[in-house]
């Protein structure tokens, strides 16, 4: 008999769209900070999400421009960066939970599943939007962070250790995740993965085999579509929904 005892969530476009809306203008902000004539519009920021890591990003970029830069230089230009995200988040309702997160948290907070953050953002950044967003009850056990792990998404260790510290065996867990890097990580750790697209335009890699796709969680006012896995028997994806897909994997 299958049974549900954890949901690892990804959080940048996984429980809310971050990424063009706090931190391509952070980005912007502390490249001017420096006096940089960078300033990457939606498109450009968009592929280069397909590097994982905001350090790896602008350090990507240095070179791809031939203006390649130190490991202090880039230290510094996405701590002015962290910064600038942080305090634009505080000031501005720029973030919200996507469609049926909150729903689905404290459905599975009710039904005593222990859930858990695991994200390529530094742990500031992550707690300072797990804590704006879910002020009423925040489910989250504990957060992984990039400053938890020696290697970000697609590398599985941030998914290893967060199924070491949890002690829940993989069969027994979901993760949603919402871009290429993140499902290379959680399937490299043997996690079972529902893929749930963010508002950033993307294709799944044609080597990537995923068992379950949905369009979105649902909620009472959106309903939820599966592209692949399970059929749905209600409008979202919940609880019971959860099991028949570990009953597939």
């Amino acid at each position: 008999m299958t049974y549900l005892e954890g949901v690892y969530w990804d959080l940048d476009g996984t429980i809310a769209n971050t990424e063009l809306e706090a931190h391509l203008p952070a980005f912007n902000k502390a490249f001017k900070d420096f006096n940089l004539k960078w300033k990457w519009d939606k498109s450009t920021y968009i592929n280069l999400l397909k590097i994982n890591g905001g350090k790896n990003r602008i350090a990507y970029y240095s070179k791809l421009i031939n203006n390649s830069m130190n490991s202090k230089e880039i230290e510094n230009i996405h701590a002015r960066k962290q910064h600038h995200y942080i305090n634009h988040v505080r000031k501005n309702d720029v973030l919200s939970l996507k469609a049926g997160v909150n729903r689905l948290t404290r459905e599975l907070h009710k039904k005593d599943v222990r859930q858990f953050i695991v994200t390529s953002s530094s742990k500031k950044q992550a707690k300072l939007i797990t804590n704006q967003l879910f002020k009423e009850l925040n489910p989250f056990e504990f957060i992984i962070s990039s400053d938890d792990v020696k290697f970000n998404k697609p590398s599985p260790l941030p998914y290893l250790k967060a199924m070491k510290l949890s002690g829940i065996n993989a069969n027994k867990s979901i993760v949603f995740e919402d871009s290429n890097p993140g499902i290379r990580s959680s399937l490299a750790a043997k996690l079972p993965t529902i893929y749930v697209p963010s508002n950033i335009p993307s294709v799944i890699d044609d080597d990537i085999d995923l068992k379950c796709i949905v369009d979105n969680l649902g909620n009472d006012s959106c309903k939820a579509t599966v592209i692949k896995g399970p059929r749905l028997d209600t409008h979202y994806v919940d609880y019971f929904y959860l099991e028949k897909f570990l009953m597939t994997t």
